[in-house]
């Protein structure tokens, strides 16, 4: 009894004193859950061509569907301006010209690539984006591992809502492609945009071109 009440005793000076000792560390970071379905916008900057291409996003991880809405640039002749249906349980992708809504239906030819941090991500940093008074709290992972010496994805989230912010891939050691997020809203405000319009009913086989000239 005796001894039970010393232990007792010295755990709780411990505690009072701060005893470093003592202490438990603080727990590493977990992947936040990022949200299954949000309507937005995003750019996604091209390292190999230089490109940006900015485009509204519908994003239905439920249904493993994919809405991409390319928004027309001023000044840019010749150029083609497409909407772009995913459909991942049919492993389909439809192209429609937004002009003439011509429409070409494609194979998708690798897995649906959600918009999360993966349960085996590495935490890198967690940061405030902005300045006082105007600022996001986030946090940076990757899919860096030890044996490996770069990263492949470095995805950066919300620290609160776990709202994707900014996603970049990198190949051989080179950044291939970077995509930011903005003006994200819960749910989907219309489902009617994953159904391919009639003109797809007699789709071509091939991808069109993005420029007419």
């Amino acid at each position: 009894m005796q001894r039970l009440l010393f232990v007792f005793l010295a755990t709780l000076e411990a505690s009072v004193l701060g005893l470093p000792g003592l202490r438990e560390s603080p727990a590493a970071p977990e992947p936040c859950a990022a949200p299954q379905q949000w309507e937005g916008r995003w750019v996604v900057y091209d390292h190999g061509t230089g490109r940006n291409n900015r485009a509204a996003v519908s994003y239905d991880a439920l249904n493993l569907r994919l809405r991409v809405l390319e928004q027309h640039k001023k000044h840019t002749p010749c150029q083609r301006y497409f909407e772009y249906i995913y459909l991942y349980q049919n492993m389909v992708m439809f192209q429609i010209d937004q002009k003439t809504q011509a429409c070409s239906k494609l194979a998708l030819t690798e897995a649906w690539d959600p918009f999360d941090i993966p349960d085996n991500s590495t935490f890198e940093d967690q940061y405030i984006i902005g300045g006082p008074g105007d600022n996001v709290e986030v946090q940076e992972w990757s899919d860096r591992k030890p044996a490996r010496k770069h990263e492949t994805w470095v995805g950066v989230y919300t620290l609160k809502d776990c709202y994707p912010v900014q996603e970049t891939y990198i190949k051989n050691s080179s950044v291939t492609t970077s995509t930011r997020f903005f003006n994200l809203q819960l749910g989907i405000s219309d489902p009617n945009v994953f159904t391919p319009p009639s003109t797809c009913q007699s789709a071509r086989p091939e991808r069109m071109a993005e420029a007419h000239c």
